[in-house]
């Protein structure tokens, strides 16, 4: 997504009211969904102690009096074992490349791993292509660390060496960074403070009580996936998807929604749906709730499950799940 895709809003608004997309990238469960929700306030993106939660690109928008700032909610960078693998890493590439700035979110517990360097050398090649925008790195999970602990600095270096390339101390609006928590909010209002100053003066391009761009019924089967995802062994949550096959408002004002949990092998169906439908039927009473506050309203949940073998391998299943997969 980018700016040129929208058309902006004509409204009155401060002269320096600044606007800009703001591509949230980093390795696979550091923490961005999590995040995101806290910025917006409200949930749009789930989340998982499980890695590659996130699979596509999320749109929040928050809307301030001086700004407002489309937040781009990436999956994790990683090595790709598969297509949809290939889809998520080439999504947040591309979400880099279109962003008015970058938030590079890592852990602050934990020094660079592997794929840090990888996503420090993949912003090195869309470097040399095309000038980056500003980075700026969110040391993540403060709350971690021990009382008086302070500031991560020495860890803030371990990353902006990384990015040494940039020569931040020639270029020192290049590249920064700032402690937060998206758990407990720790640190956040800074972390806009540093976002908005270095935004572009900018319009509005949705208007101000609008969170994302998502439709109801994509949130719907995420909030189902969180829910298979937080009760599934390990084996099983990487080969799940969902699809909402049915979303309707009926004449008593309940939500009725059919959905169907997709796995790869037979075996797995098994587990999902449990002895005598029993996980299934548990993923379904954790789902309903939250569906239910995000339709503000009573839901009727009917959940299925179906095997697709090898989804996650084979093009024509991935675009029908939505990803949009190029030859």
């Amino acid at each position: 997504m980018t700016e040129s895709a929208i058309r902006p809003i004509d409204e009155e608004l401060p002269p320096d009211h600044r606007s800009g997309v703001v591509a949230v990238i980093g390795r696979p469960n550091v923490g961005k969904s999590t995040l995101l929700n806290r910025l917006l306030g409200q949930k749009i993106a789930i989340t998982s102690p499980k890695p590659q939660t996130t699979r596509d690109q999320l749109l929040g928008i928050l809307t301030k009096e001086d700004m407002q700032i489309l937040l781009l909610d990436t999956p994790g960078i990683h090595a790709p074992q598969h297509k949809l693998g290939e889809y998520m890493v080439r999504v947040a590439q591309e979400t880099v490349e279109d962003a008015d700035l970058v938030l590079w979110l890592v852990d602050a517990n934990t020094p660079p791993k592997d794929e840090e360097r990888q996503i420090a050398a993949l912003l090195q090649r869309l470097h040399r292509k095309k000038p980056l925008p500003p980075i700026i790195i969110g040391l993540n999970k403060v709350d971690g660390r021990p009382a008086g602990a302070g500031l991560p600095q020495e860890r803030a270096h371990e990353y902006l060496a990384l990015l040494a390339w940039l020569n931040p101390d020639e270029n020192p609006t290049a590249v920064a960074w700032h402690g937060l928590s998206g758990l407990t909010g720790e640190g956040v209002n800074e972390l806009l403070a540093l976002v908005r100053e270095r935004l572009p003066l900018g319009p509005r391009y949705f208007p101000e009580d609008q969170v994302t761009d998502l439709q109801v019924r994509f949130i719907a089967a995420e909030l189902i996936r969180e829910q298979a995802l937080r009760l599934l062994q390990q084996e099983v949550p990487h080969s799940i998807a969902v699809e909402v096959d049915e979303f309707s408002v009926r004449d008593d004002g309940m939500t009725y929604i059919s959905a169907v949990i997709y796995v790869e092998r037979a075996s797995q169906k098994g587990i999902v749906l449990g002895q005598k439908g029993s996980m299934i039927k548990r993923i379904g009473q954790a789902a309903r709730p939250e569906i239910e506050k995000l339709v503000e309203g009573p839901v009727y949940l009917e959940l299925w499950v179906k095997v697709w073998e090898k989804w996650r391998t084979r093009e024509g299943m991935l675009r029908r799940l939505g990803y949009a997969i190029q030859n």
